[in-house]
């Protein structure tokens, strides 16, 4: 082979991208011949793959075999099998599939395909000599077995890429997800139905997690009661103080309301006036009175018992007229909300009554991972307006990670002209890789990032709704989007000769050989903590991110770091090796430098007027007196493993702990215990709405009275080793949602709500049932009873009214405000021959299949016979739930 050809041959090896069609060298006939030779497969053949190839993914088995790997924890694998059949003759060889399983896979077993580990989640799975083509209609299978467990058939991505050296690289189409006109919800089509209890829906053999059926879900939603009045004058989340009106007396808003500002700004209150707006309640002269003023002390209070807390008011409404005072013009608006929260959609009268309220925790905080899959900035903005609905404060926005960069930064346009975006571009030097399922299409809605105008416009919006926005942009770990975004901005200007400024950012060593693996399978995801540069470029964004917080008129006082998993890098980085042996830092060892980079950082922070917040784990490691004084940690320590040790350790060091337990504040988990229930269920198979109601933040150690493990088994904890400070307490809690497998707007509507209401309600209302915190230190499990049974009566009677407050109130403002609120799967049995049928929230509608007929509505016991389906339905009717069979 002459040079021409050996030198044509590497580019095409190299170049294996899908973004664009890369153009046929200029070769003369001969050669052509030879190229043909070396490469068969053309771009029709990879065409006619991609339309019909058909992919099926089934789990095999979550037990484990000889077969898995013995150094990984608990021994765990699964086994897939993956079945590709074609629909036409496919003839072509040399050509491969590239698809994300989250799990890396240990070893497979094929006649005729190969499958290895990229990066990340990335796999490829390529051709073996023998491998024969495809016959019509012929089926081929490839089993492979991956680390721990696959419990959840949302699990599987989706968008597998076939493609071939020099073509361009097509998404297989039998791969490619859907929308269910129904639900709204994504369907991943090649992913085959769970249906063995054993092989596949348990973990292991001490696994005892129930899969939910309609007939255990009957007998839970059995307890609830209705209570139409309790109903009407709920308020979510539930004040402080509520003195209902002795004859339970209703006020007409039919005209509208008059509202008087008094002494409070238009700019303060009108996103509130403007939510009442949307659910009819609209502002007229001839309307019922509504007086708003700010008083120093409020109304019922002397001097001495004046409410400092940020946030309070007290809300009076009357016979001839509605008054709401405020501590400041954050409690107007707050009282303003619980107005609102009193109105039934379509029902023109309110509930008289008196309200004294005020936060149990200053930080009320939803985090968005909108840096995995992009979530668009309408979404953002709908999600403010239900934030402010249910005062929470805090939005904990996460705009970096592995998998994307999602902020504008005007000076560094690498990080969203490359890491915005995943496209297939082996090379990542139009893209990144098509981690977490992302396709071909870079015009895909999981890419995409926020403009500065459009991040200033949802600054703009918190601040009118009295919500602060923490933008997160994570280091050292979880950064390969900055990395590999300044790597590619080092190699434009080393082309132009300019390796100053190429090595201005730099945020990798490249003679750094260290071998490691971050949490997700990642080898190149973390920050250099020994380079300048990266500090440099730390400096130069957070700059960036500070003036436009500025310019949209809400200050940047907080950013979290993230400063979480960072997974041993750096131990061959000789510029590592050459800091530790010569700086004047305090570090004297390699494990030592993940802490010395959030110090520093921190310090940064400080230099620049930002408080520091990160995750309790990489935080923890830190030297407090190396800190600032001000520091926020987000404890993510699971209550099962005995968690609340490490987040009483950093709230005695005087910290502002947010709880963020995964074991009910993780709302990317699922539902309900249901395969096809959707999300990562690493701490928990089933999280709904009821749970997160059932959280006592102030007391983390007592839920081992009455909840249980990840496998649904009873655990126990010992609060006596480190026990809070006498007094101290915790400054809030904050729900999260992940998005790995969460790629659309609905879907993460789906996941959030209704359980962001139950946050709220933790978050604000101290209930009259949990149990306070002992600071003398106490041991608790399922044979303890400081939880008494006295204390679940009541606290279940408090859900039975929050359950029914939901389903007939605050569903229909979801509806009115088109968020795709979970519609809960429906309980049901048959008795004699009769359905018996229930729901979680009263108010929504049932409606029953028989023998795969047509579907009906449920009001009462009905006759049926044959095979029966139930589903619920929203008030307005738009969409359906998940359809489950009544055995």
């Amino acid at each position: 082979m002459n040079k021409k050809i050996v030198a044509l041959t590497i580019a095409a090896s190299l170049s294996l991208v899908g973004c664009e069609k890369y153009p046929e060298p200029a070769v003369d006939t001969g050669e052509k011949i030879k190229l043909q030779a070396i490469f068969p497969v053309a771009q029709h053949d990879v065409d006619n793959i991609a339309k019909n190839l058909v992919v099926n993914y089934r789990v095999v088995t979550n037990v484990p075999t000889d077969k898995c790997d013995s150094k990984i924890a608990y021994g765990a694998c699964f086994e897939v099998q993956l079945t590709f059949t074609a629909k036409k003759e496919i003839a072509a060889k040399d050509w491969t599939i590239y698809f994300s399983q989250i799990a890396p896979i240990q070893s497979f077993e094929s006649d005729e395909f190969s499958v290895k580990h990229i990066n990340g989640d990335l796999h490829q799975i390529s051709l073996k000599d023998s491998f024969s083509g495809f016959a019509e209609g012929e089926s081929k299978t490839l089993n492979f077995r991956a680390m721990f467990w696959s419990l959840a058939e949302s699990d599987a991505l989706p968008n597998y890429i076939v493609t071939a050296p020099n073509l361009t690289a097509r998404v297989i189409e039998s791969t490619v997800p859907y929308i269910d006109k129904e639900t709204g919800l994504e369907v991943v089509p090649h992913v085959e139905t769970f249906t063995d209890f054993e092989t596949q829906f348990k973990r292991n053999a001490t696994d005892n997690t129930q899969w939910l059926s309609s007939e255990a879900l009957y007998e839970r939603n059995a307890v609830l009661v209705e209570n139409k009045m309790a109903v009407a004058q709920a308020i979510i989340p539930t004040p402080k103080s509520v003195i209902i009106d002795e004859y339970d007396r209703f006020v007409s808003i039919n005209n509208g309301i008059a509202v008087s500002l008094g002494n409070v700004k238009l700019a303060d209150v009108d996103a509130a006036l403007s939510h009442l707006a949307t659910l009819g309640v609209t502002q007229n002269n001839a309307g019922l009175p509504v007086r708003l003023s700010i008083a120093k002390v409020l109304p019922n209070k002397t001097s001495d018992q004046a409410q400092q807390v940020s946030g309070s008011y007290h809300l009076t409404v009357g016979e001839k007229a509605i008054t709401i005072v405020g501590s400041d013009a954050n409690g107007v608006f707050n009282g303003l909300q619980s107005l609102a929260s009193l109105v039934t959609v379509g029902v023109p009268k309110l509930p008289m009554m008196t309200v004294e309220d005020e936060p149990h925790y200053a930080f009320r905080g939803m985090l968005v991972d909108v840096a995995r899959n992009f979530h668009s900035k309408e979404f953002i903005l709908s999600l403010l307006d239900q934030m402010a609905a249910y005062k929470l404060n805090k939005l904990h926005l996460h705009l970096g990670e592995d998998e994307g960069w999602r902020l504008e930064i005007p000076s560094l346009p690498e990080l969203t002209d490359i890491s915005s975006q995943r496209c297939f571009d082996m090379s990542e030097t139009e893209c990144l890789m098509p981690q977490l399922g992302a396709g071909v299409d870079r015009n895909s809605s999981v890419n995409g990032y926020y403009t500065v105008s459009d991040y200033q416009e949802i600054l703009k919006a918190a601040t009118a709704r009295h919500i602060q926005v923490i933008p997160s942009l994570d280091m050292p770990g979880h950064s390969r989007s900055s990395i590999k975004a300044m790597t590619a901005r080092y190699k434009k200007y080393q082309a132009l000769e300019e390796e100053e400024k190429a090595k201005q950012f730099l945020l990798e060593d490249f003679d750094d050989t260290t071998e490691y693996s971050s949490v997700q399978f990642y080898n190149d995801n973390t920050i250099n903590a020994c380079l300048e540069s990266s500090y440099d470029f730390v400096i130069e964004v957070m700059t960036q991110v500070k003036k436009i917080h500025a310019d949209a008129g809400q200050p940047l006082t907080r950013y979290h770091i993230g400063a979480d998993e960072t997974a041993g890098a750096w131990l061959e980085s000789p510029a590592c090796k050459a800091f530790v042996a010569n700086n004047d830092q305090g570090v004297t060892k390699m494990s030592e430098l993940g802490a010395y980079f959030i110090e520093r950082v921190s310090g940064i922070l400080s230099d620049l007027d930002i408080e520091t917040a990160g995750w309790s784990d990489g935080m923890s490691h830190t030297r407090v007196e190396k800190m600032p004084e001000v520091v926020q940690a987000n404890a993510w320590d699971t209550l099962f493993y005995g968690g609340h040790d490490k987040v009483h350790e950093l709230a005695n060091r005087d910290w502002e702990v947010v709880i963020s337990s995964p074991d009910v504040l993780y709302f990317d988990f699922p539902h309900e215990a249901d395969p096809k229930e959707h999300g990562f269920y690493w701490a928990s198979r089933h999280t709904n709405t009821e749970k997160v109601f059932q959280f006592m933040p102030d007391n983390l150690p007592v839920h081992a009275e009455f909840w249980l493990d990840r496998e649904d088994n009873a655990y126990a904890t010992d609060d006596t080793k480190t026990p809070l400070k006498q007094g101290q307490k915790f400054v809030g809690i904050q729900g999260q949602l992940w998005s790995e497998n969460v790629r659309t707007d609905d879907m993460v509507e789906h996941k959030v709500y209704p359980r962001l209401l139950a946050l709220a309600e933790r978050a604000w209302h101290l209930a009259d049932w949990a149990v306070p915190y002992n600071y003398e230190g106490a041991k608790y499990s399922q044979d303890t009873e400081v939880f008494t049974k006295a204390l679940e009566a009541e606290r279940d009677k408090q859900w039975s009214v929050f359950a029914n407050t939901l389903g007939h109130k605050e569903f229909p403002k979801l509806e009115i405000a088109q968020v795709d609120y979970r519609l809960p799967t429906v309980g049901a049995v048959i008795k004699e021959g009769k359905l018996y049928a229930n729901i979680a929230f009263p108010g929504l509608i049932i409606e029953y299949q028989i023998n795969n007929g047509i579907w009906q509505t449920y009001l009462e016991p009905v006759a049926v016979s044959g095979a029966v389906n139930v589903r619920s339905r929203s008030t307005d009717r738009l969409r359906a739930g998940r359809i489950t069979a009544v055995n």
